[in-house]
């Protein structure tokens, strides 16, 4: 009695459904994306007046219910599409560089400490653990107490607490990468550390980089839009859509409006960075393959 193998392939049906879905993940994505990020880049030159005109005979207009406001206005008759574009530079100034602020700080001490390891490493890895055990809110909280909200201190926020995850990334692959035959040659060739650090190690360290970082920026919108509408986030002088939420949930019966379609923008915005990171997931997983 001979053992027959059984080889299974993967339909063809079924490949090329993937293949279509990664495209698709792609266009929706960058789609979403571009369109408003242009929509925030594009906003000094369709509404000048940065969304702060105030029209008390148009207060709480519905959309499309009083002429040049499509999304309709707040409680102060400002028009909604205007302060969504103009608070969109807020929420995306805060993912955008708190989220390279981290990256920056985490992929130097994640290679340091796992190209040197010893008391570096030890050093680096305790206060990770450290960081990772203390609650985000709870240190956001201390921080807005103390020195006040502000559009910087949400940035150093999120940086000092999230650098780890960077970190931690950077320094597993430093680990599998420091004894690879190309590393040991490099050393041969009498090249210092550091160009060997940041020329052929850090550049086999930058897929999971790239991917976590896209995905953070997603994330750290989310964050901002949260402390903002909890009142830790920038000064409520300054429109963001975490404070257009909180400014119209007392109106979400009567005026749904003001929460609806800043509560969109942050989740189309959401929804298009991380469709990116999933496509840039499956191509950087294909390059490896």
């Amino acid at each position: 009695m001979t053992a027959q193998t059984e080889i299974r392939t993967t339909p063809a049906w079924f490949s090329n459904a993937m293949a279509r879905c990664r495209n698709l993940e792609f266009v929706v994505g960058i789609t979403l994306t571009l369109l408003l990020v242009g929509l925030v880049l594009l906003a000094p030159v369709f509404f000048p007046d940065g969304g702060e005109s105030i029209n008390l005979m148009a207060r709480l207009a519905a959309p499309f219910a009083e002429p040049g406001h499509p999304l309709g206005t707040d409680a102060l008759g400002r028009d909604i599409l205007a302060r969504i574009a103009t608070g969109g530079k807020v929420s995306f100034v805060v993912g955008v560089y708190s989220s390279l602020g981290a990256v920056v700080l985490g992929t130097i001490l994640g290679l340091y400490a796992g190209y040197y390891r010893g008391v570096l490493d030890t050093i680096v890895m305790r206060f990770a653990d450290i960081q990772l055990a203390f609650p985000f809110i709870l240190f956001a909280m201390t921080v807005i107490a103390i020195y006040g909200p502000s559009l910087e201190r949400i940035i150093i926020v999120m940086i000092v607490t999230q650098w780890v995850q960077y970190a931690r990334i950077v320094r597993g692959s430093v680990l599998a990468l420091r004894e690879r035959t190309f590393i040991l040659a490099a050393k041969s060739y009498g090249q210092s550390s550091a160009k060997i650090i940041f020329s052929h190690i850090l550049p086999n360290a930058m897929g999971p980089l790239i991917i976590l970082l896209t995905l953070n920026i997603a994330n750290n919108i989310l964050l901002e839009s949260s402390l903002t509408f909890l009142g830790l986030g920038v000064d409520p002088q300054t429109p963001s859509w975490g404070g257009m939420l909180a400014e119209g949930r007392n109106y979400v019966q009567t005026a749904w409006w003001i929460t609806l379609f800043p509560g969109l923008a942050i989740m189309l915005t959401v929804l298009g960075l991380n469709l990116l990171g999933d496509w840039l997931r499956d191509q950087l997983g294909k390059s490896v393959q």
